[in-house]
């Protein structure tokens, strides 16, 4: 079993600065890919980041060049660094996470962390 447990969110005035972060725990497993996922009111969950094993990251086009994703190897760790944060960023964030358990694919979810922008 894999806890996936965030940290990091709050409120910002727009322009402001938060970084997420979002540690993988557990034993036995490998990571495939760690990312952030958000869900606005009234609006589906949508990717924002994503970190696979070989470094590449993907990111949503509203948060390309703001957001910045980022992992810690060694501590299981994702981070996002969210800038210039805007209203439209509000949402819950959760964290993302494909591990590697004896050769079969397992995908986890954070709790849930709340981002609210104020203009």
């Amino acid at each position: 079993q894999v806890q996936l447990v965030e940290s990091g969110g709050g409120l910002v005035q727009a322009g402001g600065s938060l970084r997420l972060s979002c540690a993988a725990s557990g034993s036995g497993f490998s990571i495939a890919s760690m990312g952030w996922y958000r869900q606005a009111p009234g609006k589906q969950r949508e990717l924002v980041a994503v970190e696979i094993s070989d470094g590449t990251t993907n990111y949503i086009n509203s948060v390309k060049g703001r957001f910045t994703i980022s992992r810690d190897n060694a501590l299981n760790t994702v981070y996002l660094q969210m800038n210039s944060l805007k209203p439209e960023d509000t949402a819950v964030y959760y964290c993302n996470a494909i591990v590697v358990v004896s050769g079969t694919s397992f995908r986890y979810w954070g709790q849930g962390t709340q981002v609210t922008v104020s203009s």
